[in-house]
């Protein structure tokens, strides 16, 4: 039997083609693994940082509620022995107090053991109403008035009788000595979830006499949840722990009732099988009471109901007044991997596509297409092993361009300044947002301290001397003010000069000013950067400005600005 002798163009065709199909084949696996590995890494990042801003976001709106009612009767204040008698200073105290935060917290009201009531209700910036009784017995008056001052109108009974002694907030702030918030209702007049954060009054004897209370409307909770960015089949909710639904970002929270109105929807019954499986998920992972765990962000992993991977954000919200509930994100593996397989499948197609024209484009083409598929896949991998200090740029405008500039895109956002290897500005704000939203979550007496330092005379050296010699007086300040601080304070150089410092925590004061003498004495060392070339007139040390928290500033804009408003004023004048 003759032996098959395979063709020329067979013999000089097969081992390309073969070579091509099976480095698409390794180079398509090396990528998807490289890009999964990146991804998997960056998408539970990025789930952690969706939940604290949701977490950022409710508290806000929650937050505010405790303000209201120590504006209405401020702890130190007794309950009133006769509401005629203290009509006036109810009014304006309670006028002050739904001022404070008039959306969503408008109204504010007191009930005392005795059966009385006074409510303030506001419609707008000048348009009130109180709502009185004075007895233990009969309806309530309503009495409209302009202006924190106005004429109060003519009285008009209510229909129905109110007696503050049987509603639940004063029933469940009666038995507690700290801030409650009542059981989440539905309002019959806007249909909308709300909530009632009460606390108890005492007289002057320091015995029970009346509940102070305010009202809070949760449907912006459900609005901002609605309108967040999420993947195409994201998920984030906000849930009690026995799974009754405050927000979700799809589908309903609420659910038509029986006998009309609505009710609440609980997450175990909702239509939508990935709400029923986030929240089957987070049950599983924080035991079967649903209450243990810290409430730090985490992440998981669960199948969704056709077996596809989901990747899991959550974390508990909870307060000093009893609120205690769960934040979930859900995303699809599939949908941060969508790219990277799209990139895999046409990396197989196109070289499907060189294999079939190999005998014509010849090799060539091939060393030049497996040399750039190469050099990606290498570059995607040291960027994948956390290798970021060789940027990944590419001109090409395929499916490799755009995972190269993708990843390329990761890199330049990284938190470090290049010059003196400290934190940039981006890492300083984020690391005060996230000092703050600590500070407002735990309730930390203790407060912290942004400082702001600038060189004197750093221009003139730049003038003088040049920029490589201004580039070793920055790297220079930026050891000392590294070695003054303590290990777990941050030092950012912010921009050009000047350097942010926040001291995470301080006693008083006092402290934070020591901490700033040491700074501005280490400014003022010699400069080993300008030895043999600086006159002594520009060897003049810096200024650093301060900034307290929470009493100079609650956000991150305000303490900086007040930081850099001080510093200026230590400058030296001319």
């Amino acid at each position: 039997m003759p032996r098959f002798r395979p063709s020329l163009r067979t013999l000089v065709t097969t081992p390309y083609v073969l070579l091509v199909l099976a480095a698409a084949v390794i180079i398509g696996g090396l990528s998807y693994r490289t890009g999964r590995n990146a991804v998997d890494n960056l998408s539970g990042q990025l789930l952690v940082e969706t939940v604290n801003r949701i977490a950022q976001a409710v508290d806000r709106h929650v937050a505010g509620s405790a303000a209201v009612l120590e504006s209405a009767f401020p702890k130190d204040v007794p309950a009133p022995v006769s509401l005629p008698a203290e009509m006036g200073a109810l009014r304006t105290r309670f006028w002050l107090a739904t001022s404070v935060h008039r959306d969503p917290n408008n109204y504010a009201y007191y009930g005392d053991r005795q059966g009385r009531f006074f409510g303030l209700w506001r419609y707008s910036e000048s348009e009130a109403e109180l709502r009185l009784r004075t007895v233990g017995t009969g309806p309530r008056d309503i009495l409209r008035f302009t202006g924190i001052n106005g004429t109060l109108g003519s009285p008009v009974p209510e229909s129905r009788i109110f007696d503050p002694r049987e509603r639940p907030w004063f029933r469940a702030a009666q038995g507690s000595t700290a801030p409650t918030w009542t059981s989440i209702y539905i309002d019959f007049k806007t249909a909308e979830l709300v909530a009632t954060r009460a606390r108890r009054i005492n007289n002057a004897s320091g015995a029970f006499e009346g509940v102070v209370a305010t009202d809070l409307s949760l449907q912006r909770v459900n609005a901002f949840l609605k309108g967040l960015a999420l993947s195409r089949n994201g998920l984030a909710m906000v849930v009690e722990h026995d799974g009754s639904l405050i927000g979700v970002s799809r589908g309903p929270h609420l659910r038509a009732a029986a006998g009309g109105g609505n009710s609440r929807l609980n997450a175990a019954e909702s239509s939508d099988p990935m709400v029923v499986a986030t929240y089957q998920a987070v049950r599983d992972l924080l035991g079967s009471s649903g209450r243990s765990g810290s409430n730090e962000a985490r992440t998981g992993v669960f199948n969704a109901p056709d077996g596809s991977a989901v990747q899991l954000g959550y974390s508990r919200l909870r307060d000093d007044a009893g609120l205690d509930w769960l934040i979930m994100v859900a995303v699809p593996r599939r949908d941060f991997l969508g790219e990277i397989e799209d990139n895999v499948r046409n990396t197989v197609g196109l070289a499907a596509l060189a294999a079939v024209g190999v005998v014509l484009i010849g090799l060539a083409v091939l060393a030049a297409v497996t040399r750039e598929l190469r050099v990606l896949s290498s570059a995607v991998q040291r960027v994948a092993d956390g290798e970021l200090g060789e940027p990944l740029t590419s001109d090409r405008r395929d499916e490799f361009g755009v995972l190269a500039r993708s990843f390329g895109d990761m890199q330049r956002r990284l938190l470090t300044d290049p010059l003196t290897g400290l934190s940039n500005r981006e890492a300083i704000v984020r690391r005060l947002e996230e000092r703050i939203l600590q500070q407002r979550r735990r309730g930390d007496a203790r407060p912290f301290a942004v400082l702001f330092a600038d060189l004197n005379d750093f221009k003139q050296i730049n003038d003088q001397h040049g920029h490589d010699v201004g580039d070793a007086v920055l790297r220079e300040l930026a050891d000392r003010l590294r070695a003054t601080v303590r290990s777990n304070d941050l030092v950012a150089r912010f921009a050009g000069d000047e350097f942010v410092v926040l001291l995470e925590s301080v006693d008083n004061r006092r402290d934070a000013e020591s901490a700033r003498a040491h700074i501005e004495a280490a400014l003022r060392g010699p400069l080993q950067a300008l030895a043999g070339l600086a006159p002594q007139q520009l060897n003049a040390g810096g200024a650093c400005g301060m900034a307290l928290y929470p009493e100079e500033g609650q956000d991150v804009q305000t303490l900086l600005k007040r930081a850099d408003e001080d510093m200026y004023r230590r400058k030296p004048r001319a």
